[in-house]
Order: C-alpha cells, then sequence, then structure tokens
C-alpha cells in the first residue's frame, strides 16, 4: 500500500516538474522569437493561495498595457462605490410655476452616468422613451411653457473631459470619447458615406446621427481598395470643426464609420429641448450647458427635482466594460471614484484614489503610472508583476471577486477572448482582460488549472510584429499554465 503511495506522489511530483519545465519552455519560445527581437516582453504568472512566482520573464519591467489597464479601475469600482451603487439622472428645475408657465430654467441633471441613452442593455429604457418620459413629468407638474434655458448640467465632473495625454488620432473618434459628467449615446454618433466604386475618389457623406448642431465636417476621406475602415475624425472636445481623414473601401452602397460627439450635455440639452417642442410645451429655443450657464453669469439656485433615471448597477456596468473593452465606461468609473475619494471627478483624482486603493492592500507599486482609467492613455506604465499582484489581491477580496471574476472576458466563449483557444485545454480554463495598440498586446486575468491551481497571470508585449505567429505563442503560454 505505501509503495503504491509513493509511485503515485513521485508521479504527481514528475508530472508537476514537467508541466513547469513546457511552461518556461513556451515563454522562451516567444522570447526569443524573430518576431520579438525588437520588442519589450513582461511575464508573470502567480500561485494566488501563497502569491509564489511560478514563472515568468522580465517581471519587474514597465511596460504599456493598453485595454489591460480596466482591471486596475474595474475591480477598485466594485469595492470603493458598490456593486449595487446606480448613477441617477434627474430632471430639474429652478425659478416657480405660475399658471402653467416656468419663470425658470430646466436641467438635465447628469452624474456622470456613461449608459444614459445607450442601447447595450435591455433594462435601460431608449433615448426615445427617456425623452418621453421627460416631457410628460415637466407636463404632470403644470409646465406648459418654459421662460429660461434648457439647461445640461455636467458639472459632477470637471470641464476635462478626456485624460490629457490621449492621443490627437484617438480623441475624436468613437472609442475616444471621453466621459462627461452628463453622457449620452455613449458620446458617438454615426457618421454616413456614399461608397463610390473608383479607387482614389473621394466618398461622399451623405448624413449622420444623432443629430448635432452647427456640426461642420470637412471630408478628406479616399476610397481605396483595402477591405477595411482606416478613416478616422479629428476633432477636440467643444470644437464643431472636425476633418475627416483616411480611407474606406471602394464600393456601390453605404459605409458607417462613428465619431466622438464634441459636446454631450449641449446635445442632451438640445434634444430636450426639441422633444419638448413637437410636444407644444413652448421653451425659448435656448439649450446650453451649465458651464456655459455659469459662465454668462446666472447663479445657482435651489431647485426641484420632478423625475429620476437610473442607470444599471455597477456590476452590469463593469461585466460591459471589461467584456467589450469600453473606454467610456471605464473612464466615468474613474471620475466616480475621483469624486468619491477626493471630492473632485477628474482622471488626476481617480487615477490618484485607484492608485492607492492597491496600495492601501499592501501592493509594492513602485514605477506603476496610471494615466487614465481603460488603458488608451500611451503614457501608463506598469509591470506584469504589478498586474498579477492586483489580480490576486482582487481575488482575495470577497467583495470584488466574484463580480469581477464574472466580468472577465472567457477564453473560447466570451468578449474578447470569444476566439480565442477554443478547442485546446485552456478552453474555458482562462478568463483575462485583452489589450490592444498598435505594436502593443497584453492579457492579465485567471486560470483554473487541471491540477485544481488558482493562478493569476499578465503577458505584456509592446513593439512587435507580426501579430499572428505572437498570438499563436502566447495561447501556447496559457494552454501550458492550464496544466500546472
Amino acid at each position: 500500500m505505501m509503495h503504491k503511495l509513493f509511485i503515485s506522489i513521485f508521479l504527481v511530483v514528475i508530472s508537476t516538474f514537467l508541466y513547469a519545465q513546457n511552461l518556461g519552455r513556451a515563454i522562451n519560445n516567444l522570447v526569443k522569437d524573430g518576431s520579438m527581437k525588437h520588442a519589450s516582453v513582461s511575464i508573470t504568472i502567480l500561485d494566488i493561495p501563497s502569491g509564489k512566482v511560478l514563472d515568468g520573464y522580465n517581471s519587474d519591467i514597465c511596460l504599456v498595457p493598453a485595454s489591460s489597464m480596466k482591471v486596475v479601475t474595474t475591480a477598485a469600482a466594485i469595492s470603493i462605490l458598490g456593486k449595487d451603487y446606480t448613477y441617477k439622472t434627474e430632471i430639474q428645475y429652478d425659478g416657480l410655476v405660475s399658471k402653467s408657465v416656468l419663470n425658470g430654467n430646466l436641467f438635465i441633471k447628469g452624474s456622470g452616468d456613461p449608459t444614459f441613452g445607450s442601447e447595450r442593455f435591455k433594462e435601460t429604457p431608449s433615448m426615445n422613451v427617456l425623452l418621453n418620459r421627460f416631457q410628460k413629468a415637466i407636463q404632470q407638474n403644470g409646465i406648459c411653457r418654459i421662460n429660461g434655458l434648457i439647461v445640461g448640467d455636467e458639472s459632477c465632473f470637471g470641464t476635462e473631459s478626456k485624460p490629457p495625454t490621449w492621443q490627437i488620432n484617438d480623441i475624436g473618434n468613437y472609442y475616444g470619447v471621453g466621459a462627461w459628467g452628463l453622457n449620452i449615446f455613449e458620446n458617438y454618433y454615426y457618421l454616413h458615406f456614399r461608397q463610390n466604386p473608383n479607387k482614389d475618389t473621394r466618398p461622399r457623406i451623405v448624413g449622420y446621427f444623432p443629430k448635432i448642431p452647427n456640426l461642420l465636417l470637412m471630408n478628406e476621406v479616399r476610397s481605396s481598395g483595402d477591405s477595411i475602415d482606416n478613416a478616422y475624425i479629428f476633432a477636440s472636445s467643444y470644437s464643431n470643426l472636425f476633418f475627416v481623414r483616411g480611407s474606406i473601401p471602394v464600393g456601390k452602397g453605404y459605409f458607417t464609420i462613428k465619431g466622438a460627439v464634441p459636446d454631450p450635455p449641449f446635445l442632451a440639452a438640445n434634444m430636450l429641448m426639441n422633444t419638448l417642442e413637437k410636444s407644444g410645451i413652448k421653451t425659448k429655443k435656448q439649450a446650453t450647458t451649465y458651464f456655459e450657464f455659469i459662465r454668462e453669469g446666472n447663479k445657482r439656485k435651489e431647485r426641484t427635482t420632478i423625475y429620476t433615471h437610473e442607470s444599471p448597477p455597477i456590476s452590469s456596468i463593469v461585466k460591459r466594460t471589461n467584456l467589450e473593452s469600453n473606454n467610456l465606461y471605464c473612464e466615468a468609473l474613474l471620475k466616480t471614484i475621483g469624486k468619491r475619494m477626493n471630492y473632485k471627478g477628474d482622471t488626476y483624482e481617480g487615477t490618484t484614489a485607484v492608485t492607492k486603493f492597491w496600495k492601501n492592500k499592501g501592493l509594492d507599486l513602485e514605477g506603476f503610472r496610471m494615466e487614465d482609467g481603460s488603458g488608451l492613455s500611451p503614457r501608463n506604465a506598469v509591470s506584469s508583476f504589478h498586474m498579477a499582484s492586483i489580480m490576486r489581491a482582487a481575488a482575495q477580496d470577497t467583495v470584488i471577486f466574484d463580480t469581477f471574476y464574472n466580468s472577465l472576458p472567457e477564453a473560447g466563449s466570451s468578449g474578447t477572448m470569444a476566439n480565442m483557444l477554443k478547442n485546446t485545454r485552456a478552453w474555458g480554463r482562462v478568463r483575462a482582460k485583452t489589450g490592444t495598440m498598435k505594436g502593443i498586446k497584453s492579457y492579465t486575468g485567471y486560470v483554473k488549472t487541471e491540477s485544481g491551481k488558482f493562478l493569476s497571470f499578465s503577458i505584456i508585449l509592446n513593439n512587435f510584429e507580426p501579430w499572428g505567429k505572437v498570438r499563436e505563442m502566447v495561447g501556447n503560454i496559457m494552454i501550458e499554465m492550464c496544466k500546472l
């Protein structure tokens, strides 16, 4: 009996040793490959219960993580804000109502809700439904005419809608929309082209939605034989002059790209004003934002709230953020954390609060630099050890873990990992947040091994090419992790 037990233990030890060797070999194959000749690589694999480093490479080198940075923000948001926290958007007025006339101003008061007007959530009403509800609430309060302004109140956050280290070629596009105190339609619009069948010709802009007042589009787009969307919008917040450059495929149909709304609070106020006018509620036909309202010398007065809309809970927002890598949602969470912890809703206060949160869990974050919440900033700098350690800390926090773990894409099944590792031994055993920018790829997450171990890991690659071969080698590392 003892002999059989000894043999069993011996075989387990040998197999564990061999699997560890295979993992080391898979890592070495990646870092020594010719496609990584000019690249920087950082890899860390941790055993969660013990904190032991099982394997790695350049674990302390700080690199750009791209969207893997979202795990740092979303895990902290679950703890700091609470998984059941909801944003509230309110319809308010100041002044007095007399004889069906509001002698005052009407406000859409935002709290930073990134889902306001979004169609991602089945349980959330569409923007048209919300506008109709707002209009009915106004009528039910006896208001048939408004003698003041329609104001989009974004004052819960500052005027810096986008992190200052985001790049100019990103901030005019749908993934670089930034987070206002009052968001709408996820702060992007659809821009429609009529394709041209001939190369090097200019496709015509035929429209955009939603309608943005005074938007001026300079079309410099060309038709290309490539089958991909290579058109980008160059613009800045609060400016209505947009340059559209690059190329779209040749063809005979229509082609759509998405751009960043320059002033979402103004768009929200303008849409409400138009809805009220159509319903018969008379206005001065003057929509504005709260910052313009104050700049023009108006004073804050006591307000009456007549309608409140609530967002989905943080748990649902975090899940969408990580599964779909939504930059707006993550930046809104970051600013909300900043407001909760430091009383100011901006990027700096948010990154300061999140970094402090993880340091308070005993993590060594020397060299860690967080410039935004979503990872779009090329000035973020983290090591794979930082990231794997944060994932380990999240796994050991019962308040965070279940909600956070279930928000991460699952290998072969969901989100940005849906098409990776299918029909392999890693299928369903790996959950990870991915990160992608030009020349950058990262994976940060968890592994449940075949022997029952629970691991956290991070793989960060900068300045490599091409991706196809590298993807296969990274996948092999994940497969070998699952065998431990």
